[in-house]
């Protein structure tokens, strides 16, 4: 198989499309979509932001040291895209896109996004000056969950989320399951309770012919 060699770019794709709610001690907040999200450490468990210096949003967090990263589904994709394209300097971004505040008990001024499916609350660790943008490395205070995410024995279920995704300047919903993690390696009375149906993507028939 060929490539083409083109220059250096963010092209690592796909990656989440969350709505990064911020405040200050003021009582200005605001609400800024952001593709480059990630977690970084599972204990202590944290996450990054990348943001631009000139972001309004950047100013607010400097002066919190705190975020909520809002996981969005496909119903709030079009809120997710205003808050991109338009700065919080020039307009309330909570009322033109017609958000609502959440309160999290964990954050000192900072609100959640009332109506996602989830939410990080996260207190900045440590600040990296990169270039275009600063890296914020963050740990994480609270996790909020939609209660009808929960399953009756409390097990989180996000494929009713209706998660969305970035790539390459689209947005695109995430498919039904391929596969779970060491599926690979599964045996097939596991493959069979947990991938009952076939069509998934190939993966546990691909398996069972290995």
């Amino acid at each position: 198989m060929k490539y083409q060699s083109l220059k250096p770019g963010t092209l690592l794709s796909p990656v989440p499309a969350v709505l990064v709610s911020c405040a200050d001690e003021t009582g200005r907040k605001n609400a800024l979509a952001i593709a480059w999200a990630g977690t970084v450490c599972s204990d202590p468990p944290m996450v990054s932001i990348s943001v631009r210096p000139e972001r309004y949003s950047h100013e607010l967090i400097e002066r919190s040291g705190e975020f909520v990263i809002n996981l969005c589904g496909r119903e709030m994709l079009r809120k997710l895209d205003y808050c991109g394209v338009r700065s919080g300097r020039e307009e309330d971004k909570w009322e033109k896109a017609g958000l609502e505040a959440l309160t999290v008990p964990q954050m000192r001024f900072t609100p959640a996004v009332s109506g996602t499916p989830l939410y990080l609350a996260c207190r900045v660790a440590e600040k990296k000056c990169l270039g275009s943008h600063d890296l914020y490395l963050a740990d994480i205070a609270a996790v909020g969950v939609r209660e009808d995410l929960l399953d009756e024995t409390g097990r989180l279920c996000l494929e009713r989320a209706n998660l969305v995704a970035y790539s390459h300047g689209e947005y695109y919903g995430l498919s039904g399951l391929l596969a779970f993690f060491g599926y690979s390696v599964a045996s097939d009375e596991v493959l069979k309770r947990r991938m009952p149906a076939e069509g998934k993507g190939g993966a546990g028939k691909a398996r069972r012919r290995k």
